[in-house]
């Protein structure tokens, strides 16, 4: 986890009372095609140690974003801007929803990854 993450997430805290964090699953990362520098184990560990953080939920699917909006009451969705546009549609189902897209940091987990490997 990146400096840079820590703050976007502070942010997004800042925009209610609770922050929920979604963290992908192996598996799911599996289906996009990604690897994650750490099992889900410990990414969720890690996120539930911040004290920004209040609860961490596993992402299996794409649908799950809009399975916990509601199972949470979310009034606030937040994503980083690589994903700008991309989940404007949940609008749709959830009129009162606000989104919001932050800049991450010049840094990505995909550049990380790409350094680590040509160690």
């Amino acid at each position: 986890l990146q400096a840079s993450h820590i703050q976007l997430l502070e942010r997004a805290k800042s925009l209610g009372d609770r922050l929920i964090v979604m963290c992908s699953t192996d598996d799911f990362n599996a289906k996009k095609h990604k690897e994650a520098l750490q099992p889900y184990a410990e990414r969720k560990l890690i996120l539930e140690a911040l004290r920004c953080v209040d609860k961490v939920v596993p992402e299996a699917s794409w649908e799950d974003k809009a399975k916990y909006i509601k199972a949470f009451n979310v009034s606030t969705f937040v994503m980083g801007d690589d994903w700008l546009g991309k989940f404007d549609a949940l609008k749709d189902a959830f009129p009162e929803l606000e989104i919001f897209y932050f800049p991450r940091g010049k840094i990505s987990s995909t550049h990380l990854r790409d350094k680590i490997k040509n160690l």
